[in-house]
């Protein structure tokens, strides 16, 4: 009954920013309480996935003023599903980040973690564009201070560029907002879709928004902060940055498109399409050609991110699907191979590939982990990101746009060959030994279980897509 009746959107809002608020105050304390609210906000989202599954879509008024006066909170399918892949994650990494952080670390990383989830729970909550402006603030202020937690002069530079970066796509996206609200009058998701018609300013603001959000998402050649960023972190911290934090702005984006600029768009579509392609290619490439690890699984990145592109000039209901599915697969390889190069940073010394030295019988979990990972993100059958592509081929066939088949399996093939060069070089001796650290069996393990978890999604895949259904988000029911 309490499952049924309490509205657990706000739980799992509120549970994360008590987490970041205690470790803050408790600095003594502040791993073990981290690691406990993992488990209490992961817990919440099973409920609230159990109350959706039951009930359908849940609109909840905050403080009993619903919009347009008040703020709503809204779950469906689609941010269901989000909020489930960004708990899996976390609770992982916060495992994972209890044996790889020194106490001095660990004393500002569990706040500015928890303030990171608070702002990703919030913002797939959110039902208005200004209160997704708002979190999404929230969201890249925690993400530059956590890539700064490792310090120097590569860390810190990274994140100053982040910052920039990230504050420029913030002013475009809310000018965005502030035309859209002085030409109808409110900020609400829905009210919006009803009021919305093709005016110059809409235009203008479709045009804002979007490119603010390209910039925080990093698709080609908006990127070139994303490798540095995402190299430059401590491990948890790439996984957290590569896995979640680029998700939450095209996640805004596809609300967007989907729901408020819904008219046609035929070109700005297919030019979304051609950056993603271009991702795909120019990503791919780019990361054959990396000497570190971390490096390589950045730009590997931002190859993937380039496939979540192309459902825009596809827009049929398949194409959406897949592209949500190829988001939560990536999510769960990319965190995966994150981790299990810190694993093994943290057992040589170093990321550079040509030295791996013996990586494969010396952490073999963690090469386990990033080899299923890799399976994944090439698309191997029977992996999530095999489902995953396998839509977007089928969409991209039905809609005789047979382009982006070849651009799919190109993309592939690019993927095949950077994870099989990393893999290759992990069973072989390097010229100069290098004394290794003894690395935790929690962290290999953790690794393991995203890497499991990216590969099982292809063969559980019926319930992830009837998920999707609820609330008909991509504006068509039945999979």
């Amino acid at each position: 009954m309490l499952a049924q009746s309490f509205s657990w959107q706000v739980t799992v809002i509120i549970l994360p920013l008590v987490a970041a608020l205690l470790c803050f105050m408790l600095p003594k304390w502040g791993r073990w309480l981290g690691l406990v609210m993992a488990f209490a906000i992961t817990g919440s989202v099973i409920v609230l996935a159990y109350q959706v599954m039951n009930q359908g879509a849940l609109r909840y008024a905050v403080g009993g003023w619903g919009a347009p006066l008040g703020i709503d909170l809204y779950v469906d399918g689609l941010s269901l599903l989000m909020l489930m892949v960004v708990a899996l994650v976390g609770l992982v990494v916060s495992v994972y980040s209890m044996a790889y952080f020194k106490a001095g670390k660990a004393v500002h990383f569990w706040p500015l973690w928890m303030l990171l989830w608070t702002a990703m729970n919030a913002l797939f909550l959110s039902a208005d564009i200004f209160n997704l402006y708002v979190t999404l603030e929230l969201l890249g202020l925690a993400a530059v201070a956590l890539v700064a937690l490792a310090g120097g002069v590569d860390a810190l530079g990274a994140a100053m560029r982040y910052l920039l970066v990230s504050l420029l796509g913030s002013l475009c996206y809310l000018l965005g907002v502030a035309l859209l609200y002085h030409s109808f009058g409110t900020v609400d998701i829905a009210l919006l879709a009803e009021r919305v018609e093709s005016t110059p300013a809409v235009w203008a603001a479709m045009a804002l928004m979007t490119v603010g959000l390209l910039f925080k998402t990093a698709l080609f050649p908006l990127h070139f902060w994303l490798p540095p960023a995402h190299a430059s972190a401590p491990a948890p911290v790439s996984a957290l940055l590569s896995a979640l934090v680029v998700k939450a702005s095209f996640y805004i984006l596809l609300r967007l498109w989907l729901e408020v600029f819904s008219q046609d768009s035929t070109a700005a579509a297919q030019l979304l399409g051609v950056l993603g392609a271009a991702a795909v290619l120019w990503g791919g490439v780019q990361a054959l050609r990396q000497t570190r690890l971390k490096m390589l699984i950045a730009y590997s990145t931002v190859s993937q991110i380039g496939y979540l592109f192309l459902v825009f000039p596809l827009a049929s209901l398949m194409a959406w699907q897949a592209g949500l599915y190829l988001l939560l697969s990536h999510a769960l390889a990319k965190a995966a191979m994150f981790l299990a190069a810190g694993n093994i940073l943290c057992f040589g010394g170093h990321d550079r590939i040509a030295d791996l030295d013996r990586v494969a019988q010396r952490l073999p979990l963690s090469l386990t982990a990033f080899a299923l990972a890799g399976v994944s993100s090439m698309g191997l059958p029977f992996s999530g990101g095999f489902i995953g592509k396998w839509m977007l081929l089928d969409a991209a066939l039905q809609s005789g746009q047979w382009w982006w088949v070849a651009v799919i399996i190109v993309g592939g093939l690019l993927a095949a060959a950077y994870i099989f060069n990393v893999i290759g070089h992990s069973f072989t001796r390097a010229e100069i030994s290098h004394e290794a650290k003894p690395v935790p069996a929690i962290m290999e393990w953790s690794a393991l279980v995203l890497a499991l978890a990216a590969v099982l999604m292809g063969l559980f895949a019926s319930w992830p897509l009837a998920v999707m259904d609820i609330g008909a988000p991509f504006g068509g029911g039945g999979s």
